[in-house]
């Protein structure tokens, strides 16, 4: 099968020929190469991948709370100088006392979060100053060399254990909706290609016919002074050339509409004038239906979101449920500390320092509250679990009508084309049979009319084939055509990312 040269947007913008000065340029577009300059340059594009960039960093920002973190603590400086009420043991009574004193301290953390029980371990080292100023200045320091402890909720909610299973999901899903969005995009700029396409042929047929009347209103006033016709059929010679200029000018609005259009959804300048080649008829290409909804499950990231939200739900059927009973907090620790007047004595012969909290919170009355939520997450889980039943069937519908459509309509382009050629033949013919009064108006002006209808129908059967074959990859994410899934054009280096696009089908 023919393969057509590769060319990048990038390129084949910096082709483009200016023509009628600075504000107008001309260029002449294939279907691949406007599916290209589509993702490359689109405002649908541009706002796939920065979607695709926000899940990115989201599954950044998770990978990194799975490692440990190291915060520094400090509090540089704090002064105090106020009137504060002191006991006095001597004389058994409350004094009030000036008091002016001088604060610091500095610390250093390393956390490690535990997934499988949910817990955090840390590790810590603290120092602190203090000086009292005034009848009884002083100074004191404090150390915590090193503190190793662990706390966690016990019989409680493990929202480390729900990030594990949905997060690398999401993450899944976003690099799967960019190629699936890209795919949207060469759908929509098909569209929009053979809307151009369809009014480039009503113009060219209507600047033809144009052209056509013309010669044969005058061939009709030459056969007319002859008495070889009737002034009846001058005058509708006559009329055929009047509407052939006003179909024309209708044509030419139109063709200005479609070309804005597809201009505007490859981001191009409004006065771009776009000429376009159509592809020619494709190869034989077959999509069977089970095989295209294996890949589809697989695939599509709409089955992905799916998953997704029933994980989701589960979670918080999990968190209300056990949030409904009691919950029990568990801290513990390890370490040693000392004070002293010096900064090197506060780190001699520190003594062990050793910490274990628990803590119990037991719901005893709330009137239903927590039982209420629990109830609301297990009613929003079986929803979600039938509505995602009713998505995945309504998929796999869609699969298989697009498929099916997509078989028949590389038939039709086949009728099609064929239907073109006979009719172009049939009106030659008819024209050239008139010209020398072998045939009648009626017969000229039925066999344009199927001439102009065949040329009609060719270019609608080549936009559903093509409607119909995007649509099938952005349903699948696989190419049909290269037997793989278009996630293997998907390649990352840090936050850039690369789609790489084979060559298609496309002639």
């Amino acid at each position: 099968m023919k393969k057509e040269r590769f060319i990048p947007a990038a390129i084949l913008l910096a082709a483009v020929q200016m023509h009628g000065g600075a504000q107008t340029r001309a260029l002449t577009l294939t279907l691949e190469h406007a599916i290209e300059i589509a993702a490359d340059s689109s405002l649908e594009a541009f706002r796939a991948k920065n979607l695709y960039l926000a899940g990115y960093w989201q599954y950044r920002t998770y990978r990194a709370s799975r490692l440990p973190g190291l915060t520094l603590r400090l509090t540089p400086a704090q002064y105090y100088r106020d009137i504060t009420r002191r006991y006095d043991s001597a004389e058994d009574i409350d004094v009030y006392r000036r008091q002016q004193s001088f604060y610091a301290s500095g610390g250093l953390e390393v956390t490690q979060n535990f997934d499988l029980f949910g817990g955090t371990f840390f590790l810590q080292s603290d120092m602190g100053y203090m000086r009292n100023f005034g009848a009884t200045a002083y100074t004191q320091f404090t150390s915590i060399p090193v503190r190793i402890g662990y706390s966690q909720s016990l019989l409680g909610y493990n929202p480390f254990r729900w990030e594990r299973k949905i997060e690398p999901l999401k993450y899944e899903k976003a690099k799967k909706e960019l190629i699936g969005n890209l795919e949207n995009v060469s759908e929509t700029v098909t569209g929009f290609f053979f809307d151009l396409a369809m009014a480039q042929t009503e113009y060219d047929m209507a600047r033809d016919n144009v052209s056509s009347t013309d010669t044969l209103y005058r061939t009709g006033e030459q056969r007319y002074r002859i008495a070889s016709i009737t002034r009846a059929d001058l005058m509708t010679l006559k009329l055929d050339a009047v509407n052939a200029r006003n179909t024309l000018q209708n044509a030419e609005i139109a063709l200005r509409r479609a070309m804005f259009s597809l201009a505007s959804c490859l981001h191009f300048d409004r006065h771009t004038q776009i000429r376009l080649l159509l592809p020619d008829r494709p190869g034989e290409l077959a999509v069977s239906v089970d095989e295209a909804l294996r890949h589809a499950r697989e695939n599509n990231p709409q089955f992905l979101a799916l998953r997704q939200q029933t994980l989701e739900a589960e979670q918080r059927v999990d968190r209300t449920g056990k949030e409904a009973r009691f919950d029990a907090t568990i801290s513990a620790s390890v370490g040693f500390n000392q004070a002293a007047a010096t900064l090197r004595d506060a780190y001699r012969n520190p003594l062990q320092q050793d910490m274990l909290s628990v803590s119990v919170s037991v719901p005893l009355v709330d009137w239903g509250v927590r039982k209420g939520r629990h109830n609301i997450a297990r009613n929003e889980l079986n929803v979600t679990q039938i509505s995602a039943r009713q998505t995945e069937i309504s998929i796999e519908e869609d699969v298989i009508m697009t498929v099916g459509d997509f078989n028949v309509q590389q038939n039709l382009i086949a009728s099609a084309e064929e239907a073109l050629a006979l009719a172009r033949t049939a009106h030659t013919e008819t024209v050239q049979r008139f010209m020398i009064g072998k045939a009648d108006i009626s017969s000229l002006t039925l066999s344009l009319q199927r001439r102009q209808e065949a040329q009609r129908n060719y270019v609608a059967a080549l936009r559903n084939y093509w409607i119909s074959y995007f649509k099938i990859r952005r349903l699948t994410l696989y190419d049909f055509a290269l037997r793989r899934p278009l996630s293997t054009q998907f390649d990352l280096a840090g936050q850039t990312f690369i789609l790489r696009r084979d060559k298609s089908i496309i002639e």
